[in-house]
């Protein structure tokens, strides 16, 4: 019997580093990132609908507020994007269980995008290759090819060319979230608004990150996490320099922007200490919510 419906589970990320070159011409930056995938997820379910019903879409769950219900959602561009590429028919309901902050700087439009492509694959049997799914996804925004694969990687370019990064060992991470979110674009002209063109080299790899990781050493991965767009998300965001001042003051290894933000991701030693900064931030005043979580894990995959 045919299969008619899939869920597809896929986390949000953090970024461990997010250096920013120059503007290029086309309005974009040069990249160079690393993606680490963490213990937040969507569930995105695709359900066979009657034959000419189209795409419909419905948003459930703790974060659906602001996330859009209509063909701007990035998952139904996925799916759309799958049908003219495959000539599918696509007939669906999707439904999207959101956990995953909203513009928050950890992905959660591009995890469901991630998912849409996985999932439309499972449904409709068409084998594709991890390659050919992330050329799919690299049309739908730098961020969605690692949403496919998860675990812990180097982003360059947009950062959509990826490279496994070696990496060991598992990250405790405490979440400072916020109800409003802040728009990519605004962050990144205010990125190059503070920044004087003399000052703005190419992005490279961060070694002693890498080196870090590798040797599974919390502690010195906290005291090399970067974000060149932190300084761009404190200035529309002033509330966020005391949010970062309040963690590492509680006893966070380490402590950054996660993204274009407003997310506050803070590194630590371990379950127990997560446990202890979540309810230190909450009694502080200084954070709407907060939320602990666990990486690398794997990108999106089927529930079975």
């Amino acid at each position: 019997m045919p299969v008619k419906s899939v869920t597809v589970r896929v986390p949000a990320k953090v970024n461990l580093q997010l250096s920013v070159g120059p503007r290029e011409a086309d309005g974009f930056h040069n990249l160079v990132t690393v993606f680490q995938a963490i213990s937040i997820f969507d569930d995105v379910t695709v359900t066979f609908g009657p034959p000419k019903s189209g795409l419909s879409i419905s948003i459930t769950g703790d974060q659906r507020h602001g996330v859009p219900a209509d063909d701007s959602n990035l998952a139904i561009k996925a799916i759309a994007l799958m049908a003219k590429e495959y000539d599918l028919e696509i007939d669906s309901h999707v439904e999207i269980k959101k956990l995953i902050p909203v513009a928050g700087g950890m992905a959660g439009g591009s995890a469901d995008a991630a998912a849409a492509i996985v999932a439309i694959d499972y449904l409709y049997s068409l084998g594709m290759s991890r390659e050919e799914m992330a050329e799919i996804a690299a049309q739908l925004g730098s961020d969605v090819p690692f949403m496919l694969s998860g675990g812990t990687a180097i982003g360059t370019g947009h950062g959509d060319q990826l490279t496994a990064a070696l990496s060991r060992g598992t990250y405790h991470w405490v979440l400072a979230l916020s109800s409003i979110g802040l728009s990519t674009p605004a962050i990144y002209s205010e990125c190059d608004r503070l920044r004087s063109e003399s000052e703005i080299a190419e992005p490279q790899t961060n070694e002693l990150l890498m080196q870090a990781l590798l040797a599974a050493d919390p502690k010195s991965v906290g005291a090399h996490l970067v974000n060149d767009l932190q300084a761009a998300a404190c200035s529309l965001r002033p509330a966020l320099r005391l949010v970062l001042d309040v963690g590492q003051e509680y006893g966070a290894l380490g402590a950054l922007v996660s993204g274009s933000g407003p997310t506050v991701a803070f590194l630590v030693t371990d379950e127990e200490a997560g446990l202890d900064l979540a309810v230190a931030l909450t009694a502080s005043g200084v954070v709407g919510s907060v939320a602990r979580a666990y990486g690398p894990v794997a990108g999106a995959k089927v529930l079975t």
